[in-house]
């Protein structure tokens, strides 16, 4: 799997009082992405939280280029740029038609429950992140 793409319908509830949808609304559309992501991977939320681990954003770095307005047909990508130990950087995109709208590097990372601090992933969880991950020259495995 290279990218992963989730359809999305701008509504009144993203937009601001100008009919834009809001900056951080990209980022929510973002997290759908993500999630249906690990979804279609077959991954299982439920048994990370039983092993005492959670995945949460360490960091964004967002581009907003253009904007998009109430009712805009928008398509959300989401894909694995790179792959370590503790963490997974996605590589976003939102469009409209041919056009970018945002995009995004999403940094998360792998803790622990009980000390919000990095934990290795299990193997079955990174094996199911190198189904979807992106080999390159600049997508090489972390150390950490």
């Amino acid at each position: 799997m290279n990218e992963f793409s989730l359809p999305v319908r701008v509504y009144l509830e993203d937009t601001d009082a100008g009919g834009i949808v809001y900056y951080v609304n990209y980022l929510k559309f973002m997290e759908r992405a993500r999630t249906e992501l690990l979804r279609s991977l077959g991954f299982e939320f439920a048994q990370l939280g039983n092993d005492g681990l959670q995945f949460v954003v360490h960091s964004v770095n967002a581009n907003y280029r253009k904007p998009a307005r109430m009712d805009d047909e928008l398509t959300v990508t989401a894909s694995v740029q790179q792959l370590a130990r503790t963490y997974v950087v996605f590589q976003q995109r939102v469009l409209r038609g041919d056009d970018l709208l945002c995009e995004a590097q999403v940094k998360v990372a792998c803790v622990d429950t009980i000390h919000l601090k990095p934990a290795i992933m299990p193997l079955p969880v990174k094996t199911q992140f190198s189904l979807a991950h992106l080999k390159g020259p600049d997508q090489a495995e972390g150390d950490n």
